[in-house]
């Protein structure tokens, strides 16, 4: 992350009036990453996950670019359908019987990815006529940050139940297409997601002969992009998963992708202005206008999110040379967005910008604790 702040973002956090906090978005960022995905992965079908940026913006620029938005709530579907998204999926846990109702009325094409028994029959009373796709937690743990499948957790079915789930959905009427395999997020090692996704596509086949024929197999999202800069490989999976994609495709069955944390991440900045600076005990605090309430991930990960710093007009003390904390204006002392960052000098008025912060961060927020006021939020162009 030593990289200049981009002019345009500069420009838009000297606008901001003070004490400024805001999240500045860049669709252009979105579309770019989208295009790399695309150009590395060329016979997969690109959904956005919007659950890792939801800013109406970026969900715009989404529907527009790739080939359709995962959901995973009736308000996520709600909002995908107004940016003009043409095609959805709909995954998610704990689906309500509203939820399966508004899905079967949706009047955009839609997968719903189904996590249990009791969510076929919902469908099937509801009417859908859509695809469905079986959610099956199976397949090794990968690395990343968050393990979905590879381990007991609460998402999509067991192995062993995949096989009559099938057969339920079919006695059904409902059109089974397939499965999804949503397993990891935040996976930076390119071989090993590239392992899981031809795993997951061979499983698919065997689970799916004699059955039904397969058509549809999604391998999840998981691509990952690191809040501190690092970036999965895409060169590297796209020659680790080879021509089989495209031997799927030609088979007639769309192996598709759900990046969400991939694409976001580089569209997104938070800004927050120092409205204090201070030393207690030896060490050197900055504080800021805003805090973990609108940018949680460096307190919900226990990570340092690097910073760039606009000057501003300086208000009373300075520190130089110092390596400084920087926390927010909440009364815990869990409130710290970088735990010590060396800067050669930093006051109040200056504008702190945390980069690379798109993904995961305003959505994931707890905003009304102690009732400060929101953010800004900021698109430019």
């Amino acid at each position: 992350m030593n990289e200049p702040l981009p002019t345009k973002v500069v420009a838009a956090v000297q606008a901001l009036e003070s004490p400024a906090s805001a999240w500045i978005y860049d669709p252009a960022q979105l579309t770019a990453r989208l295009a790399a995905v695309r150009a590395a992965l060329p016979e997969w079908t690109v959904l956005y996950a919007m659950k890792a940026c939801a800013n109406p913006a970026i969900v715009a620029a989404a529907a527009a670019a790739a080939d359709g938005i995962e959901c995973a709530s009736g308000g996520e579907l709600a909002a995908a359908r107004a940016a003009g998204a043409a095609r959805l999926a709909f995954s998610g846990p704990a689906k309500t019987p509203a939820d399966l109702r508004a899905a079967a009325d949706s009047p955009v094409p839609l997968c719903v990815h189904v996590e249990s028994v009791r969510e076929l029959d919902l469908l099937a009373a509801a009417g859908f006529a859509g695809p469905v796709a079986l959610r099956v937690n199976r397949g090794r743990a990968l690395p990343g940050s968050h393990r979905m499948a590879g381990a007991p957790t609460p998402f999509g079915m067991d192995e062993a139940d995949a096989a009559a789930a099938a057969d339920r959905a079919l006695d059904l009427g409902l059109d089974l297409a397939g499965f999804h395999l949503h397993a990891v997020s935040n996976c930076l090692d390119a071989a090993a997601y590239a392992a899981h996704a031809l795993e997951a596509l061979a499983w698919s086949q065997r689970a799916a002969a004699g059955r039904f024929a397969l058509r549809y197999v999604n391998v999840g999202g998981g691509l990952g992009a690191d809040p501190r800069g690092d970036v999965i490989d895409l060169d590297a999976l796209a020659g680790a998963l080879g021509g089989a994609a495209g031997r799927f495709r030609a088979a007639g069955v769309e192996p598709v992708v759900e990046p969400g944390r991939y694409l976001a991440a580089p569209a997104g900045w938070y800004a927050a202005e120092v409205v204090d600076v201070k030393t207690v005990g030896g060490q050197a605090f900055a504080v800021v206008r805003g805090g973990t309430h609108h940018f949680r991930l460096p307190a919900a990960w226990g990570y340092a999110h690097p910073f760039r710093i606009v000057p501003g007009p300086r208000e009373g003390g300075v520190l130089t040379d110092v390596e400084v904390r920087v926390c927010g204006e909440l009364c815990t002392p869990r409130d710290v967005l970088n735990g010590g960052q060396w800067v050669s000098s930093i006051g109040a008025g200056d504008r702190l910008v945390f980069a690379d912060a798109g993904a995961y961060g305003w959505e994931i927020s707890h905003d009304r604790f102690l009732g400060h006021p929101g953010p800004d939020l900021v698109v430019i162009d």
